[in-house]
């Protein structure tokens, strides 16, 4: 959660803002709207890691051309229930969108779609396109790969991704079910925290160069590596989520992948990513699959709860309290958001919110 001090923005000021800076940086008035809708709305949900934050770097890769201002996502191969899409190494929410919506288009024609990325970028929240699936009443899946970062049980350094996956179903009276995570036990972002600030950290965090626990961050990210989640199962789900949005879409895989935040700016990362779409309607009536997930979340809020425990959530319900909140009140940025927006708008020539200083 945001700091006590944290500056509070509208989420219309910093929509604003944001679509100007891609604008200014060489985006179509629809495509920068669109990249901002997609890093404003993971504020408003209060995951800072992936917001506005990055506007900065996304930004930074337009200018120097690794990333195409002009890029335009195409279908290069399709079937009645699948397709492949291109991303021209256009900005990674302009193809990731794409990519849904093509697979939600023909779920609703076969009942259920995947869609496969190559020659993407660092997509930001992979649940924002999960919920556009589930927002139009369908079951949505996103993944995405990235350069490794995350050990393997018993590995000395870094074998996947993080990988991020998210799933979003649509619950009726309820808002949409939505996860999403990495693999990895932690954000690396809180490692790279921990090392500022000279903190040591949890032992089940990182693995130092022996291949073991450590509790010391100092040498990240040049050595050690990530713990995945659960050990051996989020690495197995890690495997899943390169088989699906690396190796089949025809993107690079693992060590292929361009670190999009420290590598060579002129040039494409080679993300790749994946998106499933469920039409339920094709598999059951919509009003019974509708019940079906209200009567098990109503289950879950009813369930005995631990001492001092006063609610049960089910995945997504903080994130839109947030939400609401923010679009009532506005977005309290943390500091490091702020520093960031500061540099975004130096970067891009955007005028900058009128942030206290």
């Amino acid at each position: 959660m945001p700091p006590a001090a944290a500056t509070r923005v509208s989420v219309a000021e910093l929509n604003r803002f944001a679509t100007s800076a891609f604008c200014r940086v060489g985006l179509t008035e629809a495509d920068a709207a669109a990249a901002a809708d997609v890093l404003v709305t993971t504020d408003a949900w209060g995951v800072f890691t992936h917001g506005t934050k990055n506007l900065r770097n996304y930004v930074r890769r337009l200018k120097a051309g690794g990333l195409r201002p002009n890029g335009r996502p195409f279908v290069a191969a399709a079937g009645p229930a699948w397709a492949m899409v291109d991303g021209d190494a256009a900005v990674g929410m302009i193809t990731s969108i794409f990519a849904m919506q093509t697979a939600i288009a023909k779920a609703r024609e076969s009942g259920i779609a995947y869609v496969g990325v190559r020659n993407s970028s660092h997509y930001g929240a992979a649940g924002f396109y999960a919920w556009l699936a589930a927002r139009e009443g369908l079951i949505g899946l996103s993944m995405a790969n990235d350069i490794p970062s995350v050990a393997a049980p018993g590995s000395r350094g870094a074998i996947t991704g993080s990988n991020p996956i998210s799933y979003a179903v649509p619950a009726g009276r309820h808002r949409a079910i939505l996860l999403d995570m990495s693999v990895a036990t932690v954000a690396g972002g809180k490692v790279y925290a921990a090392r500022t600030r000279g903190e040591s950290i949890p032992a089940n965090w990182l693995i130092g160069a022996d291949g073991r626990p450590t509790t010391d961050p100092s040498g990240y990210p040049q050595v050690g590596a990530l713990q995945p989640a659960a050990g051996h199962k989020g690495y197995g789900i890690a495997l899943l989520i390169e088989a699906l949005a690396g190796a089949l879409s025809g993107a690079a895989v693992t060590w292929q992948v361009g670190n999009w935040l420290w590598d060579d700016g002129t040039k494409p990362t080679g993300h790749g990513a994946a998106f499933i779409a469920i039409n339920v309607p094709a598999m059951m009536a919509a009003g019974e699959f509708t019940r079906r997930i209200e009567a098990l979340v109503d289950e879950i809020h009813r369930a005995p709860r631990a001492d001092n425990v006063d609610r049960l959530y089910v995945p997504g319900e903080m994130e839109w309290e947030r939400h609401d909140r923010a679009m009532r009140e506005g977005i309290s940025l943390p500091s490091d958001v702020v520093a960031s927006l500061r540099e975004a708008a130096e970067l891009s020539g955007a005028p900058l919110p009128d942030f206290p200083r």
